[in-house]
């Protein structure tokens, strides 16, 4: 019985169509669509939108490793929408979509990583050394 994958190549498309969305996506919810009381423009940007563009070179290129740490970066966003599905009930709405285009880069950066580092013959393994004398 073989076990037949998602390739690396649709990997790469679900993660870039997560990671496009909250890029689109959050300063449009959080600037136009329920803009916040507290944040000012600047600040909802700087704190919403900044940390998405870190990865944008290596995400566009392909590189693995960037899709690996850029699931870090993903954090911020399922921790505000987890935050404020529980906050703020009047922006359900919102904060789901938010956390399913979070899961979407999540899961496609997490798998196109794995999977594209083995196609490359990466690895984060240590190799072991075997000509230490103990």
């Amino acid at each position: 019985m073989t076990t037949q994958r998602i390739s690396t190549s649709n990997l790469k498309k679900i993660a870039l169509t997560g990671y496009f969305s909250l890029l689109i996506y959050m300063p449009l919810w959080l600037l136009v669509l329920s803009p916040s009381k507290s944040l000012n423009t600047v600040t909802t940007l700087v704190m919403f939108t900044l940390p998405l563009l870190f990865p944008l070179k290596g995400i566009l290129q392909g590189n693995p490793f960037t899709y690996a740490w850029s699931n870090f970066i993903v954090l911020i966003y399922f921790l505000h929408s987890l935050t404020t599905l529980w906050v703020v009930p009047e922006d359900t709405l919102w904060a789901s979509l938010e956390l399913l285009f979070a899961t979407t880069m999540f899961l496609g950066a997490t798998y196109y990583a794995k999977y594209r580092g083995q196609e490359l013959g990466l690895s984060i393994r240590k190799k072991k050394d075997t000509d230490s004398t103990s």
